[in-house]
């Protein structure tokens, strides 16, 4: 029987491939499976793009800015506006509904000015009910576990027969991406909590395993005790000047409740490792803004999303969708095939800030976009072109100029015509729209997979998306300049550089897995590991003791061993590292990409090979790492680690 991962890479749900000529893909895709609004009839560039704003302060204490931010579920304009709203998850400041956004308002923060958040669970009604999920919640998983009670809590349940979704009241505990922070405010998976709802069940756990360790912990570290149905966070910025990202971190709960809204931007600006007001193209959304500022520096929050016909979010309501098991299973306990956790999810539109398919005007000057693969699984390749639907690959009309990554400034701007970007990947880039003329149109496009990476380049080693759907992703409308630009061109920017890390004291041999089922042709979870002496992995589930140990101050290499088929964004809590270069098993090490070569937080492991990633650890804690398609962490891709 054939996998629907295998269909995709043999095209018969994404369609056929000709090749017509060295390099290049004539594309015949069609579109892919999810949800009864067909995206073809979706129009394009109807929606201006949302700028995301500011994120209002609660206040200022001594010496640091203070925010309190909500989760809540609302209705919101996705979609074009001749169709129906959408029901999704997203924070905002309690007592301003008109600060609930997917994706979120962006947190503003200055380097080495600590920013403290009180994050709220108000997945409630407005009479103070539980909320259930919008999608079906797989109980099978290794996840958070309320109905478990304290004993059960942050476990794999056993059933003596398949059961149906979890409707309950939802964990919730959020991770600042990239942040360089103690452990109690990292957003561990197991430290969530319930909302303090009016009707939690009887018997069920109201907080995670970790939760009341991490209290006491920030109570004595600053002084703050966590309110019911919160947790009070703070963040030390005490790093590069750069973008980070929040989002929802439940064990076993993250790829649905990211998929439903809950994400945002937080840029760290000043200190040492910053550029000069000016330099570069600006200015960027700040709290308190007047109506009418034109942006020049714009977040883009990028992920792809399927609906149905009356507007809400389509996700897998079962493994049927998958297509690699019998309709209907079995499934647990009689195999060991989840019932509603899918392997990985592609959604058939794009989604910036919020819109399908938006449109931004721009002047002819130079624009800085701060971007962020925020999709569940989605590998993208971005880059500008004059034709939206050109064959694939396209001829860029303008290039992309990367001047940052995940942990700041590049070492010197890098001038490519596509950028990479893996999950939860973020790059500072620049584009010049100064010698484009007025009134013409420009597309920013994907030619990315609409299949797992595996690596290679579009039209050579992999059918690029959809032309018509998932291949392109904005509208940029150029127009006459308004006032001179003054920015800095980007061929001659000096950027600040970046301490290089010492020598390692110790390399790890660890292990990215696919675990297959015994009943089926079908992966069944990931997991993370160890190397064994003999080179085979040595797969280790969540639960398993903690084999990554360093020691505070440590600097170590992380060999990351990818056993798998498929490529993985690895994310390493804590720490920006340096990635030291890729090489196939048996084959010689080839170094980084130029865009990777400043400090990252994520990166991309290819399958059969080893990635070399370098790091300091100096903070001691309980952290984790863990691959970033958001369905495999959520169901065992993911490891603890300590450092002591």
């Amino acid at each position: 029987m054939l996998t629907r991962r295998q269909l995709i890479k043999a095209g018969a749900l994404t369609g056929a491939v000709s090749l017509v000529g060295p390099g290049t893909v004539k594309a015949l895709a069609a579109t892919l499976p999810g949800g009864s609004l067909d995206p073809n009839t979706v129009p394009k560039y109807v929606a201006p793009l949302f700028v995301l704003p500011a994120m209002p302060r609660a206040g200022t204490g001594s010496g640091l800015d203070i925010y309190q931010i909500a989760a809540r579920q609302f209705s919101q304009q996705i979609l074009p506006p001749s169709l129906p709203a959408t029901q999704v998850f997203g924070y905002g400041v309690p007592g301003s509904l008109g600060t609930f956004h997917y994706p979120a308002n962006t947190i503003e923060a200055r380097v080495d000015r600590p920013v403290r958040v009180t994050w709220l669970n108000q997945l409630m009604t407005s009479n103070g009910a539980f909320r259930p999920h919008l999608f079906f919640v797989d109980p099978t998983l290794h996840w958070a576990n309320p109905p478990g009670g304290t004993g059960g809590r942050d476990s794999r349940p056993v059933f003596g027969e398949t059961p149906g979704p979890y409707r309950g009241p939802l964990p919730f505990v959020t991770h600042l991406h990239g942040a360089h922070v103690t452990e109690e405010s990292d957003g561990y998976p197991e430290a969530w909590y319930l909302p303090a709802a009016r009707n939690i069940p009887a018997g069920f756990a109201r907080v995670g395993s970790f939760y009341e360790r991490f209290r006491a912990e920030a109570r004595d570290r600053f002084g703050v005790d966590w309110p019911a149905g919160g947790a009070i966070f703070q963040y030390r910025n005490d790093q590069r000047a750069t973008a980070l990202w929040y989002h929802s971190h439940e064990l076993g709960l993250t790829r649905l409740n990211i998929y439903a809204g809950l994400t945002g931007m937080y840029l760290l600006r000043g200190g040492s490792g910053d550029l000069p007001s000016g330099v570069l193209p600006g200015p960027a959304p700040q709290p308190g803004d007047p109506a009418g500022v034109r942006y020049r520096e714009i977040p883009l929050v990028i992920q792809d999303r399927s609906f149905n016909a009356d507007g809400s979010l389509f996700f897998p309501s079962s493994r049927d969708f998958f297509g690699d098991v019998p309709a209907g299973g079995p499934f647990i306990p009689t195999t060991d095939v989840p019932p509603f956790w899918n392997p990985e999810f592609f959604g058939n539109m794009s989604v910036v800030n919020g819109r399908t398919w938006p449109s931004l005007t721009v002047e002819r000057r130079r624009y800085r976009f701060r971007i962020l693969n925020a999709a569940n699984t989605r590998v993208l390749f971005l880059k500008i072109v004059a034709n939206p639907l050109a064959s694939r690959p396209a001829r860029a009309a303008v290039p992309i100029w990367v001047i940052g990554a995940d942990g700041g400034f590049l070492p010197a701007p890098v001038r490519i015509e596509s950028l990479p970007v893996a999950v939860a990947e973020r790059y500072d880039v620049i584009v010049d729209f100064s010698g484009v003329p007025a009134g013409t149109n420009l597309y920013l496009i994907n030619e990315g997979p609409d299949e797992p990476f595996g690596g290679g380049v579009p039209g050579t080693d992999f059918e690029p998306a959809d032309p018509e759907t998932t291949g392109q992703v904005m509208r940029f409308i150029v127009t006459a300049s308004s006032t001179p630009d003054t920015s800095v061109p980007p061929d001659r920017l000096t950027l600040p550089g970046a301490n290089r890390l010492g020598n390692a004291s110790r390399t790890r041999r660890l292990s990215l897995n696919e675990m297959s089922s015994e009943f089926f042709d079908a992966p069944v979870m990931g997991m993370l590991g160890t190397v064994n002496g003999n080179g085979t992995a040595n797969p280790l589930g969540w639960g398993a003791a903690v084999t990554e140990n360093p020691a505070r101050g440590a600097t170590e290499i992380w060999e990351l061993h990818n056993f798998t088929e498929d490529a993985h964004p690895i994310h390493v809590h804590q720490v920006q590292f340096e990635v030291l270069g890729r090489q196939p098993f048996a084959g010689a090490q080839r170094p980084a990409q130029p865009w990777e070569r400043g400090t990252k937080d994520t990166l991309i492991a290819l399958p059969g090979e080893i990635t070399r990633l370098k790091a300091r650890f100096d903070i001691a804690g309980r952290y984790v790492w863990h691959c970033h398609i958001i369905d495999h962490e959520d169901n065992e891709m993911m490891r603890p680690y300590q450092v002591t």
